[in-house]
């Protein structure tokens, strides 16, 4: 009597609870066994010792190929600071030549360089300089609508409201 009140209550419940169990325990089994399977493939593996040494060999020479290609880059980079090192001192030196001159040495550095560009192409990389070095003129959060920032004057708009004034 107790039994088959119990069914008739929960028996759709009990069904899909084994059905449910019984899909979760197939799934944990395969999961189970594939862990199993590679626990016992790495095992082996660091049981042979030819397959473990052949691993270093691989990670060392991939480690010094690309020590090799940093040194490479830290190498160009250095001669491209060199080669612009070599440039301003050319360049403090021409100053300096056409200071002693008397000329404006602004002027005077300005026309070689229209020179050497314009008859061909050149083979010496020159930079031109940047004009980052100069001091912007305002901020860059300068808005002349805010008020901010600017001279001494700014207008602001009165308050709202009937407290205004009498």
């Amino acid at each position: 009597m107790f039994m088959g009140s119990l069914l008739a209550t929960y028996g759709w419940y009990i069904v899909f609870s084994c059905i449910l169990l019984y899909v979760v325990f197939q799934k944990l089994s395969t999961r189970l066994r594939a862990l199993r399977q590679r626990h016992l493939d790495q095992a082996a593996a660091a049981l042979e010792p030819d397959i473990v040494v052949k691993r270093q060999e691989a990670l060392a020479a991939a480690r010094l190929k690309m020590q090799e290609e940093l040194n490479a880059q830290v190498e160009k980079h250095k001669e491209k600071l060199r080669q612009l090192e070599e440039e301003k001192r050319r360049q403090k030196i021409e100053m300096w030549d056409s200071m002693q001159e008397g000329k404006s040495y602004k002027g005077n550095t300005r026309k070689p360089q229209q020179e050497e560009d314009s008859p061909g192409p050149s083979t010496s990389s020159v930079i031109p300089k940047r004009k980052s070095d100069r001091k912007p003129l305002r901020g860059g959060g300068y808005n002349p609508l805010s008020g901010e920032g600017g001279g001494t004057c700014s207008w602001r708009p009165g308050r709202r409201g009937p407290s205004s004034g009498g």
